[in-house]
């Protein structure tokens, strides 16, 4: 049942009043925007979030199905009954789906995959039509028969042990395990160990029985679900394949589909962890180790072999039509400078949790703001809301959207909020660091709805002795729509949602329904009614800040840390590191950062309504400071990632590697190019410490 919403009311407000400070605004503009907080924080309603999830989760509707187009629609009328100007904007894709799918033991026992999940009696949306089969996005057809091949997860150490023991995955077809990496990383290398297929499995260690009870008793996978997915190679680059670096509208041009980078090489399959004992339980060869070893009834033999297995796919190769939905609240004093919250609205079937849990706040924060306004409340920037389509299969609306927009977007975007799907626990937090000590401030002036606690002090990092640490934002990787604003266009991002208390066991199958979601997630809704309220409250302070409010010593310790980091990994190498040049831009960027907060402090406490093309230029100049860190050529091996500071791993895919130029190259020991790359980002740091520099005296002169 839900809590009576008196009592979310105050389980929200924090310990705060309207004379306290905001960062970015005058004592004035902080008092009345606390006053305009008081209202914001009690529009939102957990029962609102429920209809809106319930809605859109009822049918399946995955990227390019009319089912995707129809929630689109929804979400249109309902910005636009709101009072909002919104519109849909169409790109076009490559978005396969597959015309065929075999997997079956030829030999020593012949057995065929099912590759279905089962109709569940206690989860009425399990038996909707227009289902998504069982496939991963991008893989390569083909119709290959070899010997089996377990790989335990698919990432290059579990090769590097196979070597030892003199087995060669050449030739044959490899069976991984989800986990330990993303999706995508595990055919790519084995393509590159010249395996000939790539099956992957959900073991029950890792989200079935082993952790609990399986759906519908409990919140794991059944044996029977599997986790679709893409497996396009987004750490080299993300967005349509055909149109790299383009946006794919109707009539644009296209890449011919072999001259398309991030396809897969090989055929490639997801398979449930009832159909893969049955494969598993044909290989004999060496026991695996411990640490190889899920929890299925049977001895984990490597092999390869006896077991052969034929894998045949087909895929129907088409463009197919994407919708992005974008919502607009003009800004009163500064409408080209931008501020933009977005989530994803498509799935792979209904995915109540995956997107719909954040789909359904963002709506109720479009709610909340378009309430405020009929109030009398305005923005003074521009405040945009978006539903992207197509994140499922490689960030791919999003992608097209920041392609097309992009000269306008590095000029006015201020910043890009992201969330994707939400639930019940702490807080999640990862962005640009110069956005850290907003994000701190913010998450200080909300509590949660469970404990009434801040939800900063729930989202510290703890230390080795089990303390508390000092409040830390997380850096971004890779896996949802935050990537092409942040590495490719240089815009500093935000990711945010709660998680944590909520397994994902049922991620990306029939069984992430409406039903699973109410009873083993977030189900009263009370996080996402206090989600909502996060994300209001961030875009009143981002919209209406005086000044927008960056922040660059907590960029600098961040940054300090990461070379720490690195230096230290590097171990008795640590020598061959040049990295003089680095500390001393470090050095010149902890000063720059130091008089820029002095002047931006000074500049608020005498505010008197200087003018307005002086306040929109530094402002301008503050936001803009993100830019400095992309790479001109863009990162080793894949330009499309130009952020120096973040990028998604070549071998993670949604884990983040921090100062990827100069940590990918040490970790692998190519020397010379990571010192090449720590030259690189010095001259970025320089870059952003004169920049810094520049403010500090267009702020002296407000």
């Amino acid at each position: 049942m839900f809590l009576p919403a008196i009592v979310l009311l105050v389980l929200m407000l924090p310990a705060v009043s309207p004379a306290q400070s905001l960062r970015g605004f005058s004592a004035e503009g902080a008092r009345q925007l606390r006053l305009w907080e008081q209202k914001a924080r009690a529009i939102p309603e957990a029962a609102r979030i429920r209809g809106y999830m319930q809605r859109m989760a009822a049918e399946p509707h995955h990227a390019g199905s009319p089912g995707s187009k129809a929630v689109a629609e929804y979400a249109l009328g309902l910005f636009r009954e709101w009072g909002l100007d919104a519109r849909i904007e169409t790109y076009e894709a490559l978005l396969p789906y597959p015309t065929s799918r075999l997997v079956e033991v030829v030999e020593p026992v012949r057995y065929r995959a099912k590759l279905q999940e089962p109709v569940l009696a206690d989860d009425p949306d399990s038996g909707d039509n227009r289902q998504l089969p069982t496939y991963n996005a991008y893989s390569a057809p083909g119709d290959v028969t070899a010997p089996l091949l377990y790989v335990n997860y698919g990432v290059p150490e579990d090769y590097e042990y196979l070597k030892r023991l003199g087995i060669d995955a050449k030739g044959k077809i490899v069976i991984a395990r989800y986990g330990r990496s993303w999706r995508g990383t595990k055919p790519k290398v084995a393509a590159e160990h010249g395996a000939v297929g790539c099956i992957i499995y959900s073991d029950p260690r890792d989200d079935g029985y082993f952790q609990g009870d399986v759906y519908p008793t409990g919140p794991f996978r059944p044996p029977h679900g599997v986790q679709r997915g893409s497996v396009m190679d987004m750490p080299f680059q993300v967005g349509d394949p055909l149109s790299p670096g383009w946006a794919s509208e109707p009539g644009s041009k296209r890449l011919r589909i072999d001259e398309a980078a991030t396809l897969m090489k090989i055929p490639v399959l997801p398979m449930s962890y009832d159909d893969a004992g049955e494969l598993l339980k044909q290989l004999t060869g060496p026991v695996a180790p411990d640490n190889w070893r899920g929890a299925l009834a049977l001895t984990y033999h490597i092999g390869p072999g006896p077991a052969k297995v034929r894998m045949k796919l087909g895929f129907d190769m088409t463009n197919k039509s994407l919708y992005n939905v974008v919502a607009t609240i003009r800004g009163s004093e500064f409408p080209e400078q931008r501020v933009l919250y977005g989530n994803h609205h498509d799935a792979w079937v209904n995915g109540a949790s995956d997107p719909l849990s954040g789909a359904a706040a963002l709506l109720e924060t479009g709610r909340a703001l378009a309430e405020l306004r009929k109030a009398g409340w305005a923005p003074q920037r521009t405040i945009q809301l978006a539903l992207w389509d197509g994140e499922e299969f490689g960030l791919v609306g999003s992608t097209e959207w920041v392609e097309k927009h992009k000269p306008e977007l590095d000029k006015n975007l201020v910043a890009y909020i992201n969330s994707d799907a939400t639930g019940k626990g702490r807080i999640g937090a990862s962005g640009s660091h110069s956005l850290e000590t907003f994000v701190k401030e913010l998450l200080a002036d909300l509590n949660d709805p469970t404990t009434g606690r801040p939800l900063v002090e729930a989202s510290r990092t703890a230390g080795g002795n089990g303390a508390s640490q000092e409040f830390r934002l997380g850096s971004l990787g890779a896996g949802s729509d935050y990537v092409a604003f942040i590495d490719h266009a240089g815009i500093a991002s935000l990711n945010l949602g709660f998680g944590g208390d909520d397994p994902g066991g049922v991620y990306h199958s029939i069984y992430d329904s409406f039903a699973w979601y109410t009873r083993f997630s977030d189900g009263e809704f009370t996080y996402g009614r206090t989600f909502s309220a996060l994300n209001t409250l961030l875009l009143m302070r981002l919209s209406s800040a005086a000044l927008v409010p960056f922040e660059f010593t907590a960029l600098h310790r961040t940054v300090e840390r990461f070379l720490g980091e690195i230096v230290k990994a590097a171990g008795k190498d640590s020598n061959r590191l040049e990295t003089k040049e680095l500390q001393i831009e470090l050095t010149r960027l902890a000063a720059a950062a130091k008089s820029f907060e002095s002047d931006y402090q000074n500049a608020l406490r005498r505010w008197n309504a200087p003018p307005r093309d002086k306040v929109a230029a530094v402002n301008a100049a503050i936001y803009r400071t993100e830019r400095s860190l992309l790479a001109p050529a863009g990162l080793p091996g894949r330009p499309w990632y130009r952020h120096q500071l973040y990028a998604p791993g070549q071998y993670t895919g949604y884990s983040v590697k921090t100062l990827p130029g100069i940590r990918e190259a040490a970790e692998s020991k190519r020397w010379e190019q990571a010192n090449e790359q720590a030259k690189e980002v010095a001259k970025a740091l320089r870059a952003l410490a004169a920049e810094l520099g520049r403010i500090s005296i267009l702020l002296r002169g407000l």
